[in-house]
């Protein structure tokens, strides 16, 4: 069975398979475009204009002495990159980095958000308490991490010790074997909240009466789930998904801080910030950061697309 809201597509238009517009639908979309048309010029005069001198920079021999005299040398820069297997290797780890850890961050999120939306007694309590991870500064997380990982002093060790599931000291974040492993683990830490909050949030959105009607049914639980759970928080789930991995692939201060420059874990915005900082090219930097803008618009508009779900397309059980 097809669940539709009548009213709902009377507001849209949709008569008989028909999406245009009706005159109420047009008129809150032209509001709507309204509303947000200061926030869209906001956005144009703060990242806009930066963007546009980083796009531009990618096409000069531009470095931090001769910024102001630049000259025009074209894809150089980019043919460069093309060239470079240390760029590959931070694009590698970047991307390997970015669908890992969200897809455990989407899972455990999921597993947690319905856990807290269940009823518990200290359910609000461990809302709470699940937040914390998220609360706390990434640079000031990552350092408290990288004190843990320490093959000296660290706890991590200390405690694998004890137990007995490892049998000398492990180098972390510096063993080219287990660096990129560490910095997900710090990383599905930090982040899993914020896919529990968001979910969460949207199962505290959900109609209850599909539920009960499930359970007067004697609906199993896990069919409950995929038949009415899942499709109804799918696009709630897909903006998470999409902003983590829109986050997860411009990282910096989490890698930097637990390995610097390691070239095992080097990300590309590591890889944009060497050159621009440590080696004052701006043209290669710059050309780093655009190419980075580049992949990340592209999955983004790959995902928002693949991930792309009807209301009318959702069955009930």
């Amino acid at each position: 069975m097809v669940a539709r809201s009548d009213s709902v597509l009377a507001d849209a238009g949709v008569e008989g398979g028909s999406h245009s517009l009706s005159p109420v639908a047009a008129q809150r979309k032209r509001a709507a475009l309204l509303f947000i048309l200061p926030l869209i010029v906001a956005l144009a005069a703060v990242a806009g204009w930066p963007l546009a001198r980083t796009v531009y920079f990618a096409f000069t021999d531009a470095t931090l002495a001769t910024i102001e005299t630049a000259r025009f040398v074209g894809v150089v820069n980019f043919g460069y990159l093309l060239r470079d297997p240390v760029w590959w290797r931070a694009m590698q780890n970047t991307v390997v980095f970015a669908l890992v850890s969200v897809g455990i961050e989407t899972v455990l999120g999921l597993l947690i958000a319905l856990l807290l939306n269940s009823e518990l007694r200290a359910r609000g309590l461990l809302r709470a308490a699940i937040l914390v991870p998220w609360a706390i500064p990434t640079i000031v997380s990552a350092q408290l991490w990288r004190w843990m990982f320490n093959d000296l002093y660290g706890v991590i060790n200390a405690v694998l010790l004890a137990l007995g599931a490892i049998g000398a000291p492990k180098a972390w974040t510096a063993d080219p074997n287990l660096a990129l492993a560490a910095v997900i683990a710090v990383d599905v830490w930090k982040t899993t909240p914020f896919m529990t909050l968001l979910i969460l949030a949207a199962l505290q959105m959900l109609p209850r009466d599909l539920y009960e009607a499930a359970r007067v049914d004697g609906v199993h639980a896990l069919r409950v789930f995929w038949r009415i759970t899942l499709p109804l928080i799918w696009p709630a789930l897909m903006v998470a998904v999409i902003f983590r991995i829109l986050d997860a692939l411009r990282v910096f201060d989490l890698i930097y801080v637990l390995t610097a420059n390691s070239r095992e874990t080097m990300s590309m915005s590591v890889y944009a910030r060497q050159y621009l900082i440590e080696f004052q090219d701006v043209g290669i930097g710059s050309a780093a950061a655009t190419m980075l803008f580049a992949v990340i618009a592209i999955v983004v508009a790959v995902m928002a697309t693949v991930g792309r779900v009807r209301i009318d397309q959702v069955e009930a059980p």
